[in-house]
């Protein structure tokens, strides 16, 4: 292991050590602290988001985009400051840290017996959704989780949402997808988050006026399954409470082949994610290159 990997390693082990103990205000305090200094360091990911929210409120002039970059940086860090916390949370907490509307599109859902398929952007805090689904719902559920560097950190991260409840599968590897299928044939649930394809195979949609690509998985699980397919998004509110949206279900298209029907499955995600994103755009947190024409053909995502 490099030692900039062991740094890494360190610096998230010593947030889940420390954070978790410090009183809620001042967990929230220093998370704001943090985001400020990164804020106005101005490094490639507060760049990166920037530019994206560029795309995302076209009419935005400069000093409206650093509004939004600064507000969606301290997004960010409560995300990280409610993560690191989120294990020493009580059930009491959790369960009145997320208020989600529209929830009868899960729960009918989960009561047919066909599988639910919950499909998320880079929202708010989707690890607190999930919290809550396995601790208000008594729910468990499966995810994907992309392998990170060093592995030491992704073994951190995979005990941490396991100690939440959930079900955790590595996204490279090749077997996630057969996994997912068989919970969801079970009527089991499966959460993802959609909004940035790490293969570099995935499906081309018009996203905020511009051409990205998303995973096709949702879509296919979906066919393959009959399992519902569901768009959450979520938001920040100035209280201590998350907020949520369940969208109704993405239908699965009568006819075409099935690259046709994933194409427009994936779309209607991307249109329902690009409503909640629009509505709430400093709780975005895509700090990476996103959009087609802002990737390097022979990278890939970064």
């Amino acid at each position: 292991m490099s030692t900039a990997d062991r740094l890494t390693d360190a610096l998230y082990g010593l947030g889940w050590s420390t954070v978790k103990k410090l009183p809620e205000p001042v967990a929230a305090r220093l998370g704001r602290t943090i985001a400020d200094l990164a804020w106005k360091r101005r490094g490639k990911g507060v760049q990166r988001l920037e530019s994206n929210y560029a795309r995302v409120v076209p009419d935005a002039g400069p000093e409206r985009l650093a509004e939004l970059s600064r507000a969606g940086m301290r997004s960010y860090l409560r995300y990280w400051m409610e993560s690191f916390r989120l294990p020493a949370w009580s059930p009491e907490r959790v369960r009145a840290g997320f208020v989600p509307t529209d929830l009868h599109h899960l729960t009918d859902g989960l009561a047919s017996g066909r599988g639910v398929i919950l499909a998320l952007p880079h929202l708010a805090n989707w690890d607190l959704a999930g919290a809550w689904v396995t601790t208000a719902l008594e729910t468990p559920f499966t995810t994907v989780a992309e392998r990170l560097k060093p592995e030491t950190l992704y073994d951190r991260f995979v005990a941490y949402r396991e100690g939440l409840g959930m079900e955790v599968l590595p996204h490279s590897g090749g077997s996630a997808f057969g996994t997912l299928a068989r919970r969801l044939r079970d009527g089991g649930l499966v959460c993802l988050v959609a909004d940035r394809d790490l293969s570099a195979s995935g499906v081309e949609v018009d996203f905020f006026g511009d051409r990205a690509r998303m995973p096709a998985g949702p879509a296919l699980l979906a066919q393959q399954t009959g399992a519902l397919l569901l768009p959450v998004t979520l938001w920040y509110d100035d209280s201590p409470v998350m907020r949520g949206r369940l969208h109704p279900p993405i239908e699965v298209p009568q006819s075409g082949t099935r690259a046709e029907k994933t194409s427009v499955m994936t779309q209607a995600l991307a249109d329902a994610f690009a409503t909640g994103i629009a509505d709430h755009p400093e709780d975005w947190h895509m700090l990476q290159r996103l959009w087609l024409a802002d990737l390097d053909p022979a990278k890939g995502p970064s």
